[in-house]
């Protein structure tokens, strides 16, 4: 992917949810749904709600300091932040500037990156060149996000997916041929209105009309993003292992967008991956949009079963609509 002769990789992970658990039977006294109805198309058996006081900084924070502990660095060894998020504090300043202070990483450069569920696997591709060029050494990577705030839980179509979390992740420099093999990321702006918060910024800004209409939660096609999802996941995870002579069987873990387990299924099938080789937790957190791949990647690196050498396939799709992979080097 480059001629210079060092690698870019994770260092070190974090993660971290809330302690507030919502049960599809929490969801049985809310909206018209059962925990039958829930479980047999989502796969999704709870999730996890961040306190009402607390913002998407306050998880960020809480995975970060875990990330730069595991990587064995120094807090003021961290040159760069970037968080991907949908759901920042607030529009400015940035929420990688709020986690900074909370931090104290007076030496990083800070902002915030918006790829919606791709959000991680932009914020790697991003983190990856700044590092190849040589201008950073150090960069943390944070993917949160509070999507309880900004659901609709009238609308039983999508308050029984989303989640709160957030993951992190340290890129610096690896041996040559280490880390991140290779990467792929796209969008296709024409289906933006599948995947929206049609209010909020400066289109529809806010107003007692937009509160009304509910313009400020949620809204999704669920059907064509399934249908969008299982595609470019499949095609995303070919070009990045084509590109480095790979192929299914040399991958030893999938880490996929924990969105639907129909989509997860039908991905890996058409994939023709091993289900064990597949780390989910979407049984127990929902979908955390951006924060679902580093939280599933830090709790497989944790329980130590991935192991230096493995090869791991991150792959994830989001609104814009965005998609992204990557192939790492453990």
């Amino acid at each position: 992917m480059d001629n210079t002769n060092f690698g870019v990789g994770i260092i070190g992970t974090g993660s971290y949810v809330p302690d507030k658990i919502l049960t599809n039977k929490d969801l049985e006294k809310i909206v018209d749904t059962s925990d039958e109805w829930i479980t047999s198309r989502t796969g999704i058996k709870e999730r996890r709600i961040l306190d009402k006081d607390k913002s998407t900084s306050y998880m960020a924070e809480k995975a970060a300091k875990k990330a730069i502990e595991s990587s064995g660095l120094n807090r003021e060894d961290i040159d760069m932040i970037i968080v991907t998020t949908v759901t920042p504090d607030m529009a400015f300043p940035s929420t990688a500037c709020i986690v900074q202070e909370k931090l104290g990483l007076k030496n990083a450069a800070a902002f915030d990156l918006e790829a919606a569920c791709t959000g991680f696997i932009y914020g790697l591709s991003v983190g990856y060149s700044f590092i190849k060029s040589g201008l950073y050494e150090n960069i943390l990577i944070i993917s949160a996000d509070s999507l309880s705030k900004i659901t609709d839980w009238e609308d039983r179509n999508t308050c029984v997916l989303f989640g709160d979390g957030a993951g992190a992740a340290v890129l610096s420099k690896v041996k040559d041929g280490r880390g991140l093999l290779s990467i792929d990321i796209g969008a296709d702006g024409g289906g933006g209105e599948l995947l929206t918060q049609p209010a909020g910024g400066s289109l529809k800004p806010a107003s007692i009309d937009t509160v009304k209409n509910k313009l400020h939660y949620i809204k999704m096609e669920g059907n064509s993003v399934f249908k969008f999802a299982v595609k470019i996941m499949v095609d995303s995870s070919r070009k990045v292992m084509r590109k480095v002579g790979m192929n299914i069987d040399d991958i030893n873990y999938l880490i996929p967008h924990q969105a639907n387990m129909r989509i997860i299924e039908s991905a890996s099938k058409r994939l023709k991956i091993d289900s064990d080789k597949v780390c989910l937790n979407l049984d127990k957190y929902g979908n955390m949009s951006s924060s679902s791949i580093p939280v599933a990647l830090d709790e497989a690196v944790r329980d130590g079963k991935i192991k230096e050498n493995d090869n791991v396939l991150l792959v994830g799709f989001g609104g814009g609509l965005t998609w992204g992979a990557t192939l790492i080097k453990w």
